[in-house]
């Protein structure tokens, strides 16, 4: 069953009466033996099988419904990477988004959520902190909002990954679906400059040529028919021969 992990004697038998809880719908009372096992296993430094425990636990409770009890291990998961300083994985990224995906959008839990898991993943290097995160971290919350059709916080993510085919896929779908005719140039400016103001040249390159190639009313070589896609063409290639330069 989901949420059950070895343990020594004691804790062994809140795990049998966690168990029993769950099977009889008790989510309170499994919710806060959750809790019990939280600080005990913290106070023995068991950090790997406590991030088992709190992963399987609020999947468990998102599961019955049980958001917000599922959120607040969910928070006990983040903290436990902030204590035991463990860099970014691909395993802890994905069940940080497991877990992210099942807080419903509305509840204030998910931003307080995404904050504490991105504080601690920009702890890893100094190229974390620029984009206020690890980029694969933003990464997979960009997904979840685009998935959500949440375009403005999926574009703000996005723009602090390295993910440029999905937000090149993600603008082409805003300006086809939403936009109109006359802001085909402009959708892609506007990510553009906003990527070069963290100083991702190489980003901003790639996303660039990666909205004109999938958009389906544009050409892939400049001169453009719209003034901002050339304006835009311009300016990256004066970056780059400035940086030539030096």
């Amino acid at each position: 069953m989901a949420g059950i992990v070895r343990a020594g004697p004691g804790a062994e038998r809140v795990l049998q009466k966690l168990k029993k809880s769950i099977e009889d719908g008790n989510y309170y009372e499994a919710h806060q033996m959750y809790r019990t096992l939280y600080f005990r296993y913290m106070g023995q430094e068991r950090y790997e099988p406590l991030l088992k425990l709190l992963y399987d636990g609020a999947m468990l409770l998102f599961q019955h419904q049980q958001h917000s009890s599922g959120a607040d291990l969910a928070k006990l998961y983040v903290e436990v990477l902030q204590k035991a300083k463990l860099n970014v994985q691909k395993d802890i990224i994905n069940n940080l988004a497991d877990m992210m995906s099942k807080i419903p959008s509305s509840a204030p839990e998910r931003q307080a959520f995404l904050m504490a898991a991105l504080s601690w993943s920009q702890n890893e290097n100094p190229e974390s902190k620029k984009f206020e995160g690890h980029p694969q971290l933003h990464q997979m919350v960009a997904n979840i909002y685009w998935r959500e059709t949440n375009y403005h916080m999926a574009r703000y993510h996005f723009i602090r990954s390295d993910d440029m085919d999905n937000l090149g896929s993600m603008l082409v779908e805003i300006q086809v679906d939403l936009g109109y005719p006359s802001e085909i140039d402009l959708f892609v400016t506007q990510a553009v400059l906003q990527i070069l103001c963290i100083r991702n040249l190489s980003f901003a390159n790639s996303l660039f040529d990666n909205y004109l190639e999938r958009h389906p009313l544009l050409d892939n070589e400049p001169p453009f028919n719209y003034p901002l896609l050339n304006f835009t063409w311009m300016l990256l290639l004066a970056i780059r021969r400035y940086y030539l330069a030096l």
